[in-house]
């Protein structure tokens, strides 16, 4: 009889043949950050995430850097007056994100800084394009997400990861990137973004739900797994270093194909919602918080994914460090 217990019997030979390890080198953990200053407000939504302005950043970049983890994620929020229909914010010099990238680069050069580049968080509106008669438009939007990856670039940003879902938009911010003189700046683009009701805490913490409608236009449909894997596949062929499927848990099937069938590191985002389910459920004593997180990080990594973006990363760099 084949005993597969024998190799299940202490917790070193479990280590030992242990197929998926995770590492903190895998983690990118998600920021925002809103103009104004001496700011550090709780998400409500999503416990132990803040909101952050640029003067206060070191209380979490210190713990990013202390964790070891590869670096983050940039979601910038400017103030509500500064908003308009074509959320010029989000390519002006002095954006509160171009700010922010200037500020992490200069005081911590190790972590790794990536942009998210969408006009969501800009727009009076909250739509992730330009807005005309009711119509998020596509072409029209994708000069304004080319300047916007560039000024990022500018500011010093290692990596542009639009997120709008616009079609052809890879292919326009690598051209705009090149001409600027950006050729080495990488794209991490999200490929396959399904229209999620899992994003919900985001949208608080972004202040970036739209004003109408919903965004089921332009993010896909979550019941499509064949269509995720032509938009990945178009936007490698458009120039994206690094694909990513968003949201992960429910799209692990996603995930693996995509890995399976595209020779390209690919990314995961564990969202808000993901991470505020578990949270309240462990505030109510209802599981146990590092099997529950830790198992669902393993999964994401045993589908395939190279890079886990997660608002766990600074929670699991601990428990893996300990």
């Amino acid at each position: 009889m084949k005993r597969f217990r024998r190799l299940r019997q202490n917790e070193i030979i479990r280590d030992l043949v242990r197929e998926t390890r995770l590492s903190v080198k895998d983690f990118i953990y998600p920021i925002f950050v809103v103009d104004g200053e001496n700011i550090k407000v709780p998400v409500t939504s999503m416990p132990n995430v803040y909101q952050y302005s640029i003067d206060r950043l070191s209380e979490i970049l210190d713990e990013v850097r202390d964790s070891k983890i590869s670096g983050v994620m940039l979601f910038g929020i400017p103030k509500s007056e500064d908003k308009d229909e074509y959320g010029t914010q989000a390519y002006a010099e002095d954006g509160i994100t171009q700010r922010a990238v200037r500020y992490i680069k200069k005081n911590y050069p190790e972590i790794l800084c990536i942009t998210d580049v969408c006009l969501c968080e800009y727009t009076s509106h909250g739509h992730c394009g330009v807005v005309k008669e009711g119509e998020i438009l596509n072409d029209e939007t994708l000069p304004l997400l080319s300047k916007m990856s560039v000024s990022l670039a500018k500011a010093g940003a290692d990596m542009v990861a639009p997120s709008d879902m616009m079609d052809g938009r890879v292919s326009a911010i690598r051209e705009a990137l090149d001409e600027a003189g950006f050729k080495n700046t990488p794209i991490m683009a999200y490929s396959a973004k399904f229209a999620s009701a899992y994003y919900g805490p985001f949208r608080d913490a972004a202040q970036s739900a739209p004003c109408f409608g919903d965004r089921r236009s332009y993010q896909m449909d979550f019941t499509n797994a064949k269509e995720a894997l032509r938009e990945i596949q178009s936007d490698i062929e458009e120039g994206a270093d690094i694909v990513m499927v968003k949201p992960a848990l429910a799209y692990l099937d996603i995930l693996k194909e995509a890995c399976q069938k595209f020779d390209i590191p690919i990314a995961v985002y564990n969202v808000s919602g993901e991470y505020s389910m578990v949270k309240a459920a462990a505030m109510q004593g209802w599981i146990d918080e590092k099997r529950i997180v830790t198992e669902n990080l393993v999964a994401m990594k045993r589908a395939g994914a190279n890079i886990i973006i997660t608002y766990h990363a600074l929670d699991m760099a601990k428990w893996l460090n300990e």
